[in-house]
């Protein structure tokens, strides 16, 4: 059988990408879209809290979407936040259904599609990383090559940001893109992201 997760994973989702503020966001109607057209049977539902489809905690306001692709429902719980990522304090219904809007392609990205996209939220950032340099990471993981859609990704913040492609792979520790990690793509586009955003 066919690992669906597999072929969502491979889908370029580069083109969809949208910018707020110096945050990478995947168009909602798109990745809707992508999904369906891979599974016309996926489902998703918004997750009910007395009633309500958000959930009050002293840390702030929470909202979370269930997408069931191929019998597999997967979870994801998202803070309501601002454009700068910021916990909004009273949240009104527009911050409500756009937060519900983020989770949900959130959620879709745990079944692949457009997983990378978020793969660096949970790095620290470029410019401290650069202090340090970074030790060998062993994991399988960590080792495993860049997707042909990160690789396009690059190629694409490469070319708009006017950056030196031997000097990035020198920086990254590879002799070409092909050599990068799943990881090292991740940090290189998080830099570039950055490099665009303050040109």
């Amino acid at each position: 059988m066919e690992n669906y997760f597999t072929k969502l994973n491979q889908i370029d989702v580069s083109a969809k990408i949208e910018k707020k503020g110096q945050f990478s966001y995947l168009s909602w109607p798109y990745a809707v879209a992508q999904l369906r057209q891979a599974d016309p049977s996926a489902t998703w539902q918004v997750r009910r809290f007395d009633n309500l489809p958000y959930q009050k905690t002293e840390a702030g306001y929470f909202v979370e979407v269930a997408v069931t692709v191929q019998d597999v429902t997967l979870s994801q719980i998202h803070p309501v936040l601002d454009a700068r990522n910021e916990p909004i304090e009273v949240p009104d219904a527009f911050d409500i259904n756009t937060s519900i809007q983020r989770c949900l392609v959130k959620a879709i990205a745990l079944h692949g599609l457009g997983l990378y996209v978020y793969a660096g939220e949970d790095l620290p950032e470029c410019d401290k990383a650069a202090e340090k340099p970074q030790a060998p990471v062993t994991t399988h993981l960590a080792a495993s090559p860049a997707t042909p859609a990160q690789l396009r990704y690059l190629e694409r913040l490469i070319a708009e940001t006017g950056s030196d492609p031997e000097k990035l792979l020198k920086y990254f520790g590879a002799e070409s893109f092909d050599k990068l990690t799943k990881q090292t793509a991740s940090r290189a586009i998080k830099s570039l992201e950055k490099t665009k955003e303050a040109a």
